[in-house]
């Protein structure tokens, strides 16, 4: 018998060999006979008509592949939720950098000497960019108004709550920027195409069967004429969600009009220029609570810049909406949230997706309005968090056994937060390095939010080899998050064999059932369950054949599957998803149970403000939260630590300079991003309450972290200095520009 349990334990990494030896192979690492290289000609302009197109001289424009809209031989759109964004512009362009039309050649490094000799003729329209100008309509950008989604929660009566007498009313707005995925490597993909084989697309993807779903729309070939696999993908952060089809797209046109197999790969400032972001955000806060600190009611208006065609914005929208509330009760709460279109590249997936925008107003207003009652931030909090039993924002009663009180005052302890907040406001007063201590609540919903789990209806399998080696057959994918290594811990666990005998197999749309997408904590909860479920399956139609009996050995088992195949063929099972009980979503009223689990957390960030330079440091981050079973301690580690280091990126550092729609710093020179120098110790601590219906107990992990490191951080910085900021990235000049008006002001008064 297997002596001791995998899962739990830091085993290695399924691909950590082949990347620490550099045997790993990326996209660009690929080479096809034939192939040749494609490239991207580009709109200028934020929003206008095509008038004409020339192509330049001093270029061998006959050796050249160029394709057009016109070429394409299905829908000229990529498949999302919606059908509105164009695989290439086709006489109207509503943002820069939107694809018009694309070149292929044999030698890579004429390629761009060719797009810049293209010359596109445009009639320049009106144009808006920003929340506030979209939602004047100054000029119409999208469909028949410049919305492009909105909802409406609301529980109790908040006009109600309201109108009671003597309530403490406390406002704010709160507004978050753009952020680059800047994951390591560049998107890619290569494509093939042949009329008996159809297409294959392979590149570096989040979601094969994303990108299926579009190139199926794009070519008009049915599915078994299109294939997509998944190579080696150096990071996501759910940029390689959605752009990844537009790319596939793209190349699989030129390689159907040239007749070669196609590479076409993003440099970094094409990445940076050209691809989705962090939605930015603009939320605005109106509160009634009690004279003791208790939350009566919230009104709640959360906005978000979608760009130019709505892509995955209703769905960042929706979970930005349910996370507005953030870890509290609330007898009354309406959120009020639309998307807005402007002429920027659009916005998409990234890691958190919505909440870290909604929480980031959430628990910077929490402070505010604990200061209007007199209480302190962690007081204020403990008299309102969730606790089991209640109900949240949509109604779903909590029936976990939670502690939130409890998580949090652990946080505070392994901080020194009583301490550490009493000595730096003795030590402030006269200092100009300023210290801070803040802090954030906050919780997350994994998977798929309300009826979409059911709607995706995820089908898993696990296979045994001729060899008896065990296989785990799932669309899911691995980009440095260890999706590899978990799921290979859950099958092996499942059935009582070696980690070593466990492997993955290809993502590839050819070989793998369609589980969903990687994406918004579902992996290790939702597919991490099915795999269990199925490798159960593959246990029980062994033993049931006589071949197995219990107790055995992993060598056991290899040899009962491989006297199985030898006997009756293919050994498989394979699990479909079922909603655990009492999981139920109203889609029209915006309600029910929106998230199968929640994950939470309570962040402590210390910080120094320097005000000789305004530059602000992270100088200790406590990272406590409840993930449910931790399956492997070191991923799990990695992932907080990760998430933490991105929110401080999101929190300081990170700033996209806009002209026009045009980001105007997309390189690494000047898109500034923490390194390792400039992050603090990250000690991070797991409460553990296994999820009955996750893997082994699990919940989601990989977008908690996302949520909580800038309000915690924003905290320390009022805490420091005196003063509400309540707009990220915060950078030096926004913190000099503010307290220089406060000097200002003061110097006023005392004149007077």
């Amino acid at each position: 018998m297997q002596k001791e349990r995998i899962v739990g334990k830091p085993v290695f990494r399924k691909e950590g060999i082949a990347k620490v030896c550099g045997a790993a192979r990326y996209i660009d690492d690929f080479s096809l006979p034939g192939m040749i290289f494609g490239a991207t000609v580009r709109n200028a302009i934020p929003r206008g008509r095509v008038l004409n197109i020339e192509f330049g001289p001093g270029i061998p424009w006959d050796e050249f592949t160029v394709v057009t809209a016109k070429d394409i031989p299905g829908k000229n759109y990529i498949a999302l939720i919606n059908q509105d964004w164009p695989c290439l512009a086709d006489g109207f362009v509503n943002h820069p950098q939107e694809a018009i039309l694309l070149l292929a050649h044999p030698d890579r490094q004429l390629l761009p000497l060719a797009v810049a000799a293209v010359r596109i003729e445009y009639e320049e329209l009106p144009s808006v960019h920003s929340i506030e100008e979209s939602e004047l309509q100054q000029t119409i950008v999208w469909g028949d108004d410049n919305i492009i989604k909105s909802y409406v929660m609301e529980k109790g009566d908040v006009d109600a709550a309201f109108a009671l007498p003597e309530i403490v009313i406390v406002k704010g707005e709160y507004s978050t920027g753009a952020q680059e995925h800047l994951y390591i490597e560049n998107n890619g993909a290569i494509a093939a195409y042949s009329e008996r084989d159809g297409v294959t697309l392979w590149g570096s993807l989040q979601c094969p069967f994303y990108a299926h779903k579009s190139l199926l729309g794009v070519t008009g070939l049915p599915e078994d004429k299109v294939r997509v696999i998944q190579v080696e993908t150096g990071g996501a952060f759910g940029g390689k969600e959605d752009y990844p089809s537009m790319i596939a797209a793209h190349a699989v046109l030129l390689a159907m009009k040239s007749g070669h197999p196609v590479k076409i790969i993003y440099d970094r400032m094409e990445d940076m220029a050209a691809t989705t972001k962090r939605h930015p955000s603009r939320a605005r806060h109106r509160t009634a609570v009690t004279k003791d600190g208790k939350l009566l009611a919230a009104d709640i208006e959360f906005c978000l810049d979608g760009g130019a065609y709505s892509t995955l914005s209703s769905t960042v929208l929706s979970r930005g909406t349910i996370h507005s509330g953030g870890p509290y009760y609330w007898p009354n709460i309406r959120v009020r949230s639309k998307a807005f279109a402007t002429n920027t590249p659009p916005h998409g997936a990234f890691r958190g997706f919505g909440a870290p925008q909604s929480l980031f107003a959430t628990e910077r207003h929490m402070d505010r309005v604990a200061k209007a009652v007199g209480l302190t931030p962690e007081e204020f909090r403990r008299r309102n968090l969730l606790r089991t039993g209640e109900t949240t924002c949509t109604g779903q009663v909590i029936r976990q056994q939670i502690d939130l009180e409890g998580w949090m005052e652990s946080a505070l302890d392994h901080a020194g937060y009583y301490e550490k907040r009493a000595r730096f406001d003795r030590e402030n007063t006269d200092s100009l390095r300023k210290k801070g201590i803040g802090l954030a609540v906050f919780l997350h919903g994994a998977g798929f939010t309300g009826s979409g789990e059911r709607y995706l209806n995820s089908l898993v399998g696990v296979d045994a080899t001729a060899e008896g080696r065990v296989r785990v057959l799932v669309s899911s994918t691995e980009f440095g998050q260890g999706t590899n290594t978990i799921l290979c811990q859950v099958a092996a666990e499942t059935l009582g064999i070696d980690y070593e005998v466990v492997e993955m197999a290809p993502a590839d749309t050819s070989v793998v059932p369609n589980s969903g997408p990687t994406v918004a904590s579902r992996t290790t909860m939702v597919v991490g369950g099915l795999v269990h479920s199925a490798a159960l399956g593959l246990k029980q139609t062994l033993i049931a054949s006589g071949l197995l009996s219990e107790p055995y050995t992993s060598d056991a088992f290899q040899n009962a599957a491989k006297s199985y195949i030898a006997k009756h063929g293919a050994l498989c099972s394979m699990s479909r998803y079922q909603a655990p009980p009492n999981v139920y979503w109203d889609d029209q009223k915006y309600s029910g149970e929106a998230y199968a689990a929640y994950s939470w957390a309570a962040y402590v960030a210390e910080v120094t403000v320097d005000l000789t330079a305004y530059f602000v440091t992270v100088d200790d981050f406590v990272a406590l939260q409840e993930v449910g079973r931790v399956l492997n301690p070191v991923l799990a580690r990695g992932q907080i630590e990760g998430g933490v280091a991105q929110g401080i990126g999101y929190a300081l550092y990170e700033k996209v300079v806009w002209d026009r729609g045009l980001m105007m710093n997309n390189q690494m020179t000047n898109y500034i991003m923490p390194t390792s120098q400039d992050l603090p110790p990250i000690r991070v601590f797991f409460e553990e309450i296994p999820f009955e219906y996750g893997a082994y107990g699990a919940k989601g992990i990989g977008e908690l972290p996302m949520d909580g490191p800038a309000p915690a951080i924003l905290n320390a910085i009022a805490h420091a200095t005196g003063e509400d900021f309540n707009a990220i990235p915060l950078l030096p000049e926004d913190i000099a520009e503010r307290l220089a008006a406060r000097t200002s002001i003061a110097k006023e008064m005392a004149a007077v």
